[in-house]
């Protein structure tokens, strides 16, 4: 089973995913992107979409027009993870 994040962990998030923020009433993260049109953001959910299949890790996404909201959080392990620090990370490395 997936552990969810420490304390200590999640005080260092600020540091290791800046452009994440913690959703209220939620454990979990989100980050809001904008893109120049339609095709631009979905073109980039497709890359996500290739990420999260390779870590088998698939994000709760939101698309209109040119913006895509992403929110991660590990159902197994009941809030915030590792796993959805590393997808974060690797979204980030997409932009």
């Amino acid at each position: 089973m997936v552990a969810k994040l420490t304390d200590a962990e999640r005080a260092g998030l600020s540091g290791t995913i800046p452009a994440w923020e913690m959703v209220a009433g939620q454990d979990a993260i989100r980050r809001a992107f904008v893109f120049a049109d339609f095709s631009a953001a979905f073109a980039f959910m497709a890359r996500v979409a290739l990420l999260a299949e390779k870590q088998d890790h698939h994000p709760d996404w939101r698309n209109v027009y040119n913006r895509v909201e992403i929110t991660l959080s590990t159902h197994d392990a009941g809030g915030l993870s590792a796993r959805d620090v590393a997808m974060a990370q690797a979204i980030d490395r997409l932009t």
